[in-house]
């Protein structure tokens, strides 16, 4: 049964008053962790800061936001568990990117690259030994010679890579071939009703993304969420082979900021980065949409797949106790969200939207937390009635992608 902290109600998720009370609760929460932090989201909050500055300002709230959220609704344990799980995968993206990146591939030989027996049960195992002899690289200097040529041999010879096709240490980015952009192959996916036929990618894979993202809102380069420009002050969007312009994210979606905070081990708060500018987060992901990837800041080898990391951010909070009502909480309130933190006082106002595709709904979505009364229609062609053989056609509407 839920009950949750800081004498807040469950009724108190669903109501414009309960979130006021829910905000006050973090508000007090982030002052007795850190006053002068409290002080900073107040002045955005008043005063909204430039990017990079509010960039930096949520990076700092992601871990007091992670701490309240567990807290709040009692899964203490099961939170410091999946985090438990990003750290302990972390030792295979620091080594790919050192050791098998920029050490291996660039100063072993190709006639020196081979397996010379080394052995290890999992790449895991393996991103753990090399952490433990690069701490002391002169008494281990033979082990990390032989294991470079073995990670030299796993990722640029056939036997290697066929040996290691499950894995991802030694999986290095491909070149892009504009005109070959998709890989030409059969696969028949049985479909059970509407049953999903990928489940897109696991939690390794999606901190590989995370890790191979270079966190680029730091230099304000994001061009996966603002759009790749070309250069010069009034320059607009620069255009692919294709002749599309590479706008980057229609929602500006916090994409670099997400990626590292997840990087980071904090699933809970990379959820709320990318529900201030995406709160249909279910909707999007790797089943919608990739503006992000072709805008990517890596232009001539594979692009991170954001998609599939925003997916999987969403899943790892969905399968925790309580995880669609965090989801579902963070979509009305998200003190990331400087603008609106919590639903505005109703306006006296009432919208109709009139399909209720990915467009539609998010709209309405917006249109409710902005305070307004929504009527959402929709509709569906093809219906048979039961006592006609016709076909009855409701004409309200039709849904429609963005």
């Amino acid at each position: 049964m839920l009950r949750l902290r800081f004498k807040l109600s469950f009724e108190d998720l669903y109501a414009r008053d309960g979130l006021a009370r829910v905000d006050a609760a973090f508000l007090q929460f982030l002052g007795e962790a850190d006053a002068g932090l409290r002080e900073r989201l107040l002045a955005a909050r008043e005063s909204p800061p430039p990017a990079k500055d509010e960039s930096e300002l949520l990076i700092a709230l992601a871990p007091h936001l992670e701490d309240f959220l567990a807290r709040l609704f009692g899964i203490e344990a099961e939170a410091q568990a999946l985090a438990a799980k990003h750290h302990e995968l972390a030792p295979l993206y620091s080594v790919k990117r050192q050791f098998v990146q920029r050490r291996a591939l660039h100063k072993v030989k190709p006639e020196d690259a081979t397996p010379d027996g080394f052995e290890f049960s999992t790449e895991l195992e393996f991103a753990r030994q090399i952490t433990d002899w690069l701490k002391d690289e002169a008494a281990n200097a033979d082990q990390l010679e032989r294991a470079a040529r073995y990670a030299a041999w796993a990722t640029t010879t056939p036997a290697g890579k066929e040996k290691h096709r499950h894995g991802l240490l030694f999986k290095t980015p491909h070149k892009l071939d504009y005109m070959r952009l998709i890989p030409v192959h059969t696969e028949l996916r049985p479909r059970n009703g509407f049953q999903l036929t990928d489940a897109g990618t696991d939690l390794a894979g999606a901190l590989d993304e995370a890790n191979y993202c270079i966190w680029c809102h730091e230099q304000e380069k994001d061009s996966c969420s603002r759009g790749l420009r070309e250069k010069g002050p009034a320059a607009g969007f620069r255009k692919t082979v294709f002749n599309v312009p590479l706008a980057g994210c229609p929602l500006e979606e916090k994409i670099s900021e997400f990626h590292l905070v997840k990087a980071r081990g904090e699933p809970l708060a990379a959820l709320a980065i990318i529900a201030v500018d995406n709160p249909m987060a279910a909707a999007t992901g790797h089943r919608i949409c990739n503006d992000c990837m072709k805008s990517c800041i890596y232009q001539k080898q594979e692009p991170v797949n954001i998609p599939q990391a925003e997916t999987r951010t969403l899943k790892d909070v969905l399968e925790l106790p309580w995880g669609f009502e965090i989801y579902s909480l963070l979509t009305r309130w998200n003190p990331f969200n400087l603008g609106r933190p919590y639903p505005r006082p109703p306006s006296g106002r009432r919208v109709l939207v009139v399909g209720l595709g990915p467009a539609g709904f998010t709209l309405a979505h917006h249109l409710m937390n902005d305070g307004h009364t929504v009527v959402g229609v929709d509709g569906i062609d093809g219906l048979r009635s039961s006592r006609s053989p016709t076909t009855s056609r409701a004409r309200t509407g039709r849904s429609r992608g963005p």
